[in-house]
C-alpha cells in the first residue's frame, strides 16, 4: 500500500509540471510607434499571467539598454480557456498607457494582443514566440 501511495504522489507531481500554461515563455512584440520592439518573458504570477520586458531593440533591430527593461508589461491576465486570455492589463511604453487587454494564442507560436483605454481600442499586433 505504501508503494502505491508513493507512485500516486510521484505521478501527481509529474502531471502538475506537464500542465504548464501554453502562453508561458519569451515573446517578441510587434514594433511600436517608433519602430522599437522587445522580448517579453511571460510567466505565472500568483495564479495569473504576467510579463516582463527582458530585452529591447531599436528600429534597426539593434539591442539597447532601455529604461523599461525589468518593468512589468502584462499583469493580472487570466486564462479563459481555448487559448484565450483576458481580464488583465498591458502597458504600452511608447504611449505610456495601460490597456484593459486580451490575448489569443494561435497555434503555439503566435499571440494576438488587443486592448482598450475607455472607448479607444488598439490592436497590439501579433507577438511571436522566441522560447
Amino acid at each position: 500500500m505504501k508503494n502505491i501511495l508513493k507512485i500516486a504522489a510521484t505521478l501527481s507531481l509529474l502531471s502538475g509540471a506537464a500542465v504548464a500554461d501554453p502562453v508561458l515563455g519569451v515573446w517578441k512584440t510587434t514594433p511600436d510607434d517608433n519602430g522599437n520592439f522587445g522580448h517579453i518573458k511571460v510567466a505565472e504570477c500568483e495564479g495569473e499571467i504576467c510579463g516582463t520586458l527582458i530585452k529591447s531593440f531599436d528600429s534597426t533591430g539593434a539591442s539597447y539598454e532601455s529604461e523599461n527593461i525589468g518593468k512589468q508589461i502584462i499583469w493580472a491576465m487570466k486564462n479563459k480557456g481555448d487559448g484565450k486570455y483576458g481580464g488583465g492589463k498591458i502597458w504600452s511604453p511608447d504611449r505610456d498607457k495601460v490597456y484593459n487587454s486580451k490575448m489569443v494564442l494561435e497555434g503555439n507560436d503566435q499571440l494576438k494582443i488587443s486592448g482598450c483605454v475607455l472607448i479607444l481600442c488598439r490592436d497590439g499586433g501579433t507577438w511571436t514566440r522566441i522560447d
